[in-house]
């Protein structure tokens, strides 16, 4: 599958608060137990990256890529964000035999793409790649798969032997989505962001409301709290990943990544048309209002006033069981699946997930792969350490089983395990951001009074302009 979500991050996501605190334990994310040191030694021996009693090899392309001459016992360079941080210690404790050298930069937060400008810089001097990068972006993988300027791509190919097969197949259906591009293999997914539904059932049960499963049920509700509990919300659409969120989960066909630089983008669908209309309705009856969920103005008008709310999974740390944010008290949230248009299955949104390189230039490929392996499956850092729902499926469940031990939830988190493996793979991960599309092209146009459903050919247009700008042939 091609790259499948551009973010913004996504991720983008980082500013979204990933060092997510859940209350009583340590918010949102992921653990596992994984890779025993046997099977790391054996990993490391597959990637046969040193003949027997030399300190190098000489380069090849064993690995589907044009490999560096390689060091034995070479120090690997990791960049790591602030919040990753602990990544990296993590794995100089499980490894002492490993040297490295940790560099923290942004990430690539923000949209900032200091990730792909600095490896362009290095492309330009021919050295001084890094071996191991974090980027909170899931649209990354799109040009760090691909060659620049004649350069060899950045990106290590990981799933021709690099990272042994049993470890890829531990993660999430289609967690790796937006690491792929024909085929290959560039980077793995730390974690994901998968849509959910949350809710205060503490208020559900006093209004005397069900849970929805659709999203017609969801609109009918949110039009019966604007006149019956008005104040009250079921959602929020003044976010950069509000597409993320309602359009996708509809099937809108606005950023179908069908190759490396090839899109569909296609607004006036039915799929497109279901999900704006419904939001207009919604908004214009203030149950959700166009108010960013990371503003003063939204903890001092809706604390204690949020009914239900769509979101990534990463929002019950950052959003409810924050402190400073909605600061939701222990036994009241509830989590719920996906809803599903009548008579569709449900699928999901994904806002956010960042993934982790191997670069193709590395000296040390088996110390790089063994970093990235490590960091994205052990339990002593996605269980006990890192903020996000874990990519890899058996340290998802330990992280769920976690959170659930700690009581702070209504409900058991399985819904949030379903909704893994239930994102839509028609929105894709190209090199430009849906979420600056969006939030320069809907979020004042709404803010102005006009409805969303107008907005879709203009929305359509502007997504087709990106595109182009970046080198995409849209149809």
């Amino acid at each position: 599958m091609y790259c499948l979500r551009a973010n913004a991050q996504s991720s983008r996501k980082s500013t979204r608060n990933e060092d997510q605190v859940v209350r009583p334990a340590p918010f949102l994310q992921r653990r596992i137990s994984r890779i025993a040191a046997a099977s790391l030694a054996a990993a490391a021996l597959a990637v046969g990256l040193t003949a027997c009693g030399g300190s190098s090899s000489s380069g090849g392309k064993a690995y589907g890529f044009d490999e560096t001459k390689q060091v034995k016992n070479s120090t690997i360079t990791v960049w790591v964000d602030a919040t990753r941080a602990p990544a990296a210690k993590a794995f100089e404790t499980a490894n002492p035999g490993v040297k490295i050298k940790v560099v923290t930069y942004d990430g690539a937060a923000n949209g900032s793409n200091s990730f792909k400008t600095k490896m362009q810089l290095f492309d330009r001097a021919g050295s001084g790649w890094p071996d191991v990068v974090w980027s909170t972006q899931d649209n990354d993988p799109a040009w760090a798969s691909q060659k620049t300027n004649g350069k060899q791509a950045f990106a290590a190919v990981l799933n021709q032997g690099l990272v042994p097969a049993k470890t890829l197949a531990g993660f999430a259906k289609g967690a790796n989505d937006p690491c792929t591009v024909s085929g290959k293999l560039y980077c793995l997914r730390n974690d994901l962001a998968q849509n959910v539904l949350y809710y205060n059932k503490t208020l559900l049960d006093k209004f005397g409301y069900t849970v929805p499963t659709t999203w017609e049920q969801y609109q009918a509700l949110g039009e019966k709290v604007a006149a019956q509990h008005p104040g009250y919300i079921i959602g929020t659409a003044g976010d950069p990943w509000t597409p993320e969120i309602y359009m996708w989960a509809s099937k809108c066909q606005a950023n179908d990544i069908t190759g490396p630089k090839t899109v569909t983008v296609k607004t006036d669908t039915t799929e497109c048309k279901r999900a704006a209309s419904m939001l207009d309705t919604l908004i214009a009856d203030k149950s959700v209002p166009n108010v960013s969920v990371f503003t003063p103005e939204f903890i001092k008008e809706y604390s204690g006033k949020v009914l239900m709310m769509p979101g990534p999974s990463w929002y019950a740390g950052a959003i409810f069981a924050n402190k400073d944010s909605l600061n939701v008290p222990a036994g009241q949230l509830g989590v719920a699946a996906p809803l599903a248009w009548q008579g569709e299955g449900a699928v999901t949104g994904d806002v956010g997930g960042g993934t982790w390189f191997v670069s193709s230039h590395s000296k040390n490929l088996s110390a790089a792969a063994k970093f990235v392996e490590f960091v994205t499956t052990s339990t002593a850092y996605q269980v006990d350490l890192a903020p996000g729902y874990p990519a890899y499926a058996p340290a998802a469940a330990k992280w769920v089983a976690k959170l659930e031990a700690s009581k702070y939830y209504a409900t058991s988190l399985q819904p949030m395990v379903t909704a893994a493996s239930q994102i839509w793979s028609g929105w894709g991960s190209g090199v430009f951001s849906q979420e600056a599309v969006w939030a320069k092209t809907i979020t004042p146009a709404v803010s102005s009074g006009k409805k969303i459903v107008d907005l879709l050919p203009q929305w359509q247009q502007a997504i087709k302009n990106e595109a182009q700008v970046d080198g995409y042939t849209v149809k």
